[in-house]
């Protein structure tokens, strides 16, 4: 709930049961025991402002970060009252009727001012229902009914009274349904809206990454494409192997962006310098993995790589839950060239270990 709406429904629960309690000391006839009617007075506004105000903390609003804590229904923790207040509140609803009853004498108990605890009393148990315990204010209105029926009888009780407690009972327990329905439903739409925000942007975070791998592959392959263009495809033979470098590259942009830093290009240009077919696959191994654990994955990797002279170099991303990365290299014997290739480079690169500070003494 609003800090501010609580704020304010607290207020306006203070002023009407001290509006209440207030018209209970219209005396329009001398009291037998006014310190008994005094002091039943004083027992209804603690126990009444006791559940207005218990939990009540408004020194700061929820926010994004810190969130109130909220319990199976959506609703905030703390908000129901807990057990010996129920208690008070039950053993408040018996003695303030009989209190007053019992100090203003026979003859004045149907009197305005004595008869002031049906609707404070059914005040009282409204709030108990709005701090979410509807079966103890039930209770309430029983024993208010049980007791009030004792000293005036059952049908002035319902005249004077008990009936609009009563009613004041169900009106505030379907609106308390209807409100905490609402709250309900406004935090599934928070969470729907905080859910589309993080996917469009994460779309806005793709399509900047495509936006810079477009303008690497065109700083890459711009130029040898312009002259491929403008010899209609007859290179020199330098110029063919920057055309196969300039493919390459453009490749590993392509197909996996997230093992590549600057190192890691520069090795796979020295690769392919040195005669390497080389090829890098990310099938989305690393989808999972954090800008620093990328990080030591790449370097690990540009230190594999260096100094590899393998025909075939393939680098590949793992679904392995352990390994991230595998390289491997395969070469045809020197004794036999025309024979078939055998793995002669093997690396596995696996997942970093996340660092968990230690306390220190």
């Amino acid at each position: 709930m609003n800090v501010r709406v609580q704020t304010g429904l607290s207020i306006v629960a203070v002023v009407f049961t001290a509006y209440l309690a207030v018209g209970g000391l219209v005396w329009t006839a001398p009291v037998a025991q006014p310190a008994l009617f005094i002091a039943a007075l004083s027992l209804y506004l603690v126990t009444t402002w006791l559940c207005v105000f218990w939990g009540f903390t408004p020194r700061s609003a929820p926010t994004a970060t810190a969130p109130v804590a909220a319990d199976a229904d959506g609703l905030p923790r703390g908000a129901s009252l807990p057990l010996w207040l129920c208690l008070l509140v039950l053993g408040t609803a018996v003695a303030v009727p009989f209190a007053t009853w019992a100090a203003v004498g026979e003859d004045l108990r149907r009197a305005t001012f004595a008869t002031w605890s049906l609707g404070g009393i059914g005040a009282l148990l409204t709030i108990v229902v709005v701090r979410r315990r509807p079966l103890v204010a039930w209770i309430g209105v029983v024993l208010l009914g049980v007791s009030s029926s004792f000293w005036i009888g059952i049908f002035d009780s319902l005249a004077l009274g008990l009936v609009g407690a009563a009613v004041w009972v169900v009106a505030a327990q379907l609106l308390t349904r209807l409100v905490d329905r609402a709250a309900v439903d406004t935090a599934e739409l928070t969470g729907i809206q905080r859910r589309s925000f993080e996917w469009l942007a994460s779309q806005e975070g793709r399509r900047r990454e495509r936006r810079v791998r477009v303008q690497q592959a065109l700083a890459v392959a711009g130029p040898i494409l312009i002259r491929t263009i403008e010899s209609d495809g007859d290179l020199e033979p330098d110029e063919r192997e920057r055309a196969r470098l300039a493919e390459g590259s453009l490749r590993d942009e392509l197909r996996g962006p997230r093992l590549l830093d600057e190192a890691v290009r520069a090795r796979l240009q020295e690769a392919r310098l040195r005669g390497s077919t080389v090829t890098v696959l990310d099938e989305g191994g690393l989808d999972a993995a954090g800008p620093a654990a990328l990080d030591r994955i790449r370097a690990e990797l540009a230190d594999a790589l260096r100094g590899a002279s393998s025909e075939r170099i393939y680098i590949r991303t793992s679904p392995h839950p352990r390994v991230a990365v595998t390289v491997v290299g395969r070469s045809r014997r020197r004794d036999d060239p025309d024979g078939d290739e055998v793995v002669d480079l093997w690396h596995e690169i696996a997942h970093p270990r996340p660092v968990v500070d230690r306390p220190t003494s």
